[in-house]
């Protein structure tokens, strides 16, 4: 048995918002499929909205600090991600992308990451794969081949033909899970690895 540790990003505005619900199913279904395979869980939940005023100042100062710096660090070290965000005039919110902005370029590599979005109408579902998907796919991420899209007249069906939101959500929580369970973890660089050592210095 191994250890997993998923962190949930979510963009929602509102508190309560639908698009921290759609994250909290995508990540009970992701969990549910690795804890079937063995695998030891944790969870760490990244809510934007807390963080909005430090994600500016760290945009203008190029320096993420306090709690954010933390946030950045689970993320980071994760073993995975889901990526939730609404969408506004047809792509992801400003504090998404202001978020993602300030990234390491290079701390998604290879990292599994499964995207959903909210949005009034199901004519917007479209922006996953226009919008977000190419966003993820810049920063290198492995991103899962099912994406979720929720609509506000989603939440209110059975799941049937008609609404398939609950078959596409447990579809996309495997993916990622089968993504996640299969990573293997990089070693953690010492960024003073490469720094001469007093004696090294001396001696020469």
């Amino acid at each position: 048995m191994s250890h997993r540790t998923l962190v949930v990003v979510s963009a929602g505005l509102s508190n309560p918002s639908s698009t921290r619900l759609l994250a909290d199913r995508l990540t009970d279904a992701a969990v549910r499929e690795l804890e079937s395979a063995g695998h030891t869980v944790t969870v760490e939940s990244i809510e934007l909205r807390d963080h909005a005023h430090a994600v500016i100042d760290a945009m203008l100062t190029g320096f993420p600090t306090g709690e954010l710096a933390t946030a950045l660090e689970r993320l980071y070290a994760a073993d995975g991600v889901i990526a939730v965000t609404p969408l506004f005039t047809t792509t992801y919110s400003g504090l998404f992308k202001s978020f993602v902005d300030i990234l390491d370029k290079d701390a998604l590599g290879g990292l599994p990451v499964l995207l959903g979005a909210t949005g009034g109408t199901s004519r917007h579902s479209l922006a996953l794969d226009y919008s977000l998907r190419p966003l993820f796919t810049y920063l290198r991420a492995d991103v899962v081949p099912t994406a979720v899209f929720a609509a506000t007249d989603d939440w209110a069906g059975a799941g049937d033909q008609v609404n398939p939101l609950p078959q596409r959500i447990e579809r996309a929580g495997k993916d990622l899970a089968t993504r996640v369970a299969a990573r293997q973890r990089a070693a953690s660089r010492d960024p003073f690895a490469a720094t001469p050592s007093f004696a090294d210095l001396l001696g020469g």
